[in-house]
């Protein structure tokens, strides 16, 4: 493998950089927090970044221990990479990253992709505090949270694995106001612009509030 460039600084923070500053990393960190992801997923939910640069940061983060590659048992026979212990430690950077970017996220643009479980990570933010599973449902798509979680995924795509502690239902623009701090989760319940049902007693308390 080729060596990793360096800013070649005695700087804890420029060591950092040196392993995740590059273009996409971060972002195939936040997808991998998903849990076990196939190559192709990576790439369909990574809009606009090249098949050899992916692969490119894929080597370099299973070099730097962030990713690993498995192969499944059959029959699913392929392989999927997944995050490392030390990769997770980049969730509360990822969340904070995406806090100090509330100010940018403006009006979306027309060239904008998005997914709706981009919003994962906004939304255990929001829900920081809570223990349980959460399923969330957007006009985007559906996507589960593990609130809490101490280890292991910390959101995936689809519905939830197990019966939710709560189903949560809204829209972007809900999604995007919540991330840029213009609601509380509370407030935005109480406002009627995110819908609670379930029977856990998360549900129970986010109702209530």
């Amino acid at each position: 493998m080729s060596r990793r460039r360096s800013y070649d600084q005695y700087c804890s923070a420029a060591r950092a950089l040196d392993v995740v500053g590059d273009r996409w990393t971060l972002l195939i960190v936040r997808e991998l927090l998903a849990g076990p992801r196939r190559y192709t997923d990576l790439h369909a939910d990574l809009p606009g970044v090249s098949t050899d640069v992916l692969a490119s940061r894929l080597k370099d983060m299973e070099r730097d221990g962030l990713a690993t590659r498995r192969r499944l048992p059959p029959p699913g026979a392929a392989s999927v990479y997944e995050v490392t212990d030390r990769g997770r430690e980049l969730l509360p950077v990822l969340q904070a990253l995406g806090e100090w970017g509330q100010a940018e996220l403006g009006e979306r643009r027309p060239t904008d992709a998005v997914r709706a479980h981009w919003f994962a990570l906004p939304l255990l933010r929001a829900l920081e505090g809570e223990e349980g599973l959460v399923e969330v449902r957007l006009d985007e798509g559906v996507f589960h949270l593990f609130v809490g979680a101490g280890d292991g995924p910390v959101y995936g795509d689809g519905a939830a694995p197990a019966e939710p502690d709560a189903r949560l239902a809204l829209d972007v623009a809900t999604c995007t106001a919540l991330a840029q701090g213009e609601w509380g989760l509370r407030d935005a319940v109480r406002a009627g612009r995110i819908d609670v049902t379930g029977d856990g007693t998360l549900a129970k308390a986010l109702r209530e509030a």
